[in-house]
């Protein structure tokens, strides 16, 4: 390769936005593209706040890669005198008759050195009253975790990412000729072209638009419904100065995050919603599951129960048939890097994911087997 390479990096959210970053730390020359900028409404990475945990349940990378994370983000926090990771802990709560998940993740918890304590029922209900732990049977808390500002984060990356010498541009590429072997330039939304040595496509729950051959069933937008409730006056139990974030792994994963910059309760039934457009797709919340969550909220949280409905959003999972990630060469252009799948929990893992796709990228590595695009695809002999 060339002693300085230029790489073209196309998506600036939590993937793209952290990878155009470590390329440029490491020296390569670098053109960040996303078509409505970091942390917009419509990208997965859009939305105020993030969980950060370490709870994945056995046989899995996703411990470890988030364990390096927390670490990224306390480096580059403290670089830029901005915070960004709240560490209120995150509680998970087992209320499955079946715990394989959660006893599964105390090993690769220990192993990666992510502070956790396991918590009786008697606990949890001593230090937390203002929750209904009838039919938990224990938890996990992770007393170093909590939950991320993810639009200011994914826009404060790419301020540091100009102001490092990146150059960032707000346009669209053209899925047109992206499947071609060799990929020699793309098409921008100006009508201009952009060539580089290499290319690395973190368009989230865009990868399967941009190439519909390799990706388009594959990574499917799913979509997700948020809520957030107003709790009663003067009442601080569910802000994040008296309560961690939270899941809850029972018959449905609900999970939230408490009350932050004053815009109320957070709570996701967690359960994949239908197919959803990133781009035209309206963002309403369906009826039906907000009668689930508040049904849901009623029990868990008593005080709660008729607390108003004060700020709804939509997001989307890009997801995959497992829900692991896809890091991996496109099979068919060796100068293409592809990087999505987030499946929901990708944001988190951002400052590694990025850390670790710059190194494939600049010295032409391998991905970890359980991330390759080659899990969905049945070998085929040759007679």
């Amino acid at each position: 390769m060339k002693s300085k390479p230029h790489i073209a990096v196309v998506g600036a959210g939590a993937f793209g936005g952290w990878t155009a970053l470590h390329l440029l730390e490491r020296g390569a020359r670098v053109t960040l593209l996303d078509a409505w900028g970091p942390g917009n409404s419509r990208a997965s990475s859009g939305g105020e706040t993030r969980i950060m945990r370490g709870t994945y349940g056995p046989d899995q990378p996703y411990t470890e890669t988030g364990a390096r994370a927390l670490k990224l983000w306390q480096k580059y926090e403290q670089r830029w005198k901005k915070q960004f990771l709240h560490r209120t802990g995150v509680l998970w709560m087992v209320s499955s008759r079946d715990d394989a998940y959660e006893r599964g993740s105390l090993e690769p918890l220990r192993e990666a050195g992510i502070k956790f304590h396991q918590l009786s029922t008697a606990q949890m209900k001593k230090r937390w009253p203002q929750v209904n732990f009838s039919d938990v049977r224990w938890g996990i808390f992770e007393s170093e975790c909590g939950y991320l500002d993810a639009r200011a984060s994914c826009q404060a990356v790419v301020e540091a990412f100009v102001a490092e010498g990146g150059n960032y541009r707000q346009l669209a590429v053209s899925p047109d000729g992206l499947e071609s072997d060799p990929l020699r330039h793309l098409v921008l939304s100006d009508g201009s072209r952009l060539k580089a040595d290499h290319y690395v496509f973190a368009c989230g729950p865009w990868m399967g638009k941009l190439f519909p051959e390799t990706l388009g069933g594959v990574i499917r937008p799913t979509k997700q419904d948020i809520f957030f409730f107003g709790p009663p006056a003067g009442d601080s139990r569910f802000t994040d100065a008296h309560l961690p974030v939270w899941g809850d792994h029972g018959k449905r994963f609900f999970y939230g995050i408490p009350g932050s910059d004053r815009r109320g309760f957070k709570v996701a039934d967690d359960t994949r919603g239908g197919a959803f457009d990133p781009t035209d797709g309206e963002r309403i919340v369906s009826p039906a599951t907000l009668k689930r969550v508040r049904e849901y909220v009623a029990f868990r949280f008593p005080a709660m129960k008729d607390a108003p409905l004060i700020e709804t959003r939509v997001c989307q999972y890009e997801q995959t048939a497992d829900s692991h990630f896809v890091v991996d060469r496109h099979p068919r252009m060796n100068n293409v890097w592809l990087l999505g799948g987030g499946s929901g929990h990708g944001f988190k893992h951002g400052p590694a994911l990025g850390e670790m796709m710059a190194g494939l990228a600049l010295h032409d590595g391998e991905v970890d087997r359980v991330w390759r695009l080659s899990r969905f695809f049945k070998e085929t002999s040759s007679v």
